[in-house]
């Protein structure tokens, strides 16, 4: 059994994404270092992301089924997100929300994601209309929609992201109708590339709530292009950010008009949530 050996944690999601894309059969997290199971013996130093690893050669075990028991279901305010194997751990009341690990774009386990569900869960969605910007795996704009909204579309300006988004929504049984992807519990659903920035709206075509899982140099980029994508009155829930860098983003809501500002931590990682003013 190969294993490519190198500091780091699951939680870590551009290391784990770089390492699905390099073709790992599977990751684990022991001991302070992040373990990653393959086929073959590649080349991975030259990837700035893996660079300083080392390749160990172990006995073979059925690390699937281990790495599947170390798995948990993850609750987040009204929704649990969990792989499909665990589907029956969910408690009554909650929404399940399916996603499979081992996809390179994230699963309801790391902090911010969670957080931002819960941030989700929180509102009352019911006729809202969802953004969500960078959406990834789809998780996000998956739960506005089983959580009650009356149309969420995800956003991504990586292509790739697209046909992994749609594959997860239908895990969720979200059915392809003539305008867009229909679950029996949620409301419409779709997902697109493209990007939020330069673009200008009716005041009929805002959304109700716009969510995003960005770094903060790109909420303080994106800041502006929130607030013209977002209704009068309306939340904005933005995660992804270090503790360290919150300060960039508050200036920026500050700069354009955001009001109720608050702020979560979760270890290192923080959540902001704030609304868009009426009269900016």
């Amino acid at each position: 059994m190969l294993v490519y050996r190198l500091s780091g944690t699951l939680d870590d999601e551009d290391l784990t994404a770089a390492l699905w894309e390099a073709g790992a059969d599977g990751l684990e997290e022991r001991q302070g270092f992040l373990r990653a199971y393959f086929s073959e013996q590649l080349p991975l130093d030259h990837l700035p992301e893996l660079a300083g690893g080392e390749w160990l050669t172990e006995p073979d075990r059925d690390w699937q089924a281990d790495w599947k028991l170390g798995l948990k279901p993850v609750r987040a305010g009204r929704v649990t997100v969990v792989p499909s194997w665990l589907v029956q751990d969910v408690e009554p009341g909650q929404l399940t929300l399916i996603i499979e690990p081992g996809m390179a774009f994230g699963t309801g386990h790391h902090a911010t994601t969670r957080m931002a569900v819960e941030a989700l869960s929180s509102l009352d969605l019911q006729g809202r209309r969802v953004l969500d910007v960078g959406s990834g795996s789809g998780v996000l704009a998956i739960a506005a929609s089983l959580l009650g909204a009356e149309r969420a579309l995800g956003l991504d300006i990586d292509p790739l992201t697209i046909p992994v988004a749609f594959e997860n929504a239908e895990l969720n049984r979200f059915t392809r109708t003539a305008s867009g992807l229909k679950n029996t519990v949620g409301g419409l659903l779709d997902f697109a590339q493209g990007t939020l920035e330069g673009e200008s709206y009716e005041e009929s075509e805002r959304y109700g709530v716009l969510v995003a899982n960005l770094y903060a140099e790109l909420h303080d980029l994106l800041a502006a292009d929130y607030r013209e994508a977002l209704q009068a009155g309306g939340p904005l829930i933005l995660t992804g950010i270090l503790e360290g860098k919150l300060k960039l983003v508050r200036e920026a809501l500050d700069r354009e008009g955001f009001t109720s500002v608050q702020e979560r931590l979760d270890g290192e990682w923080a959540l902001v949530t704030a609304l868009r003013r009426h009269f900016v």
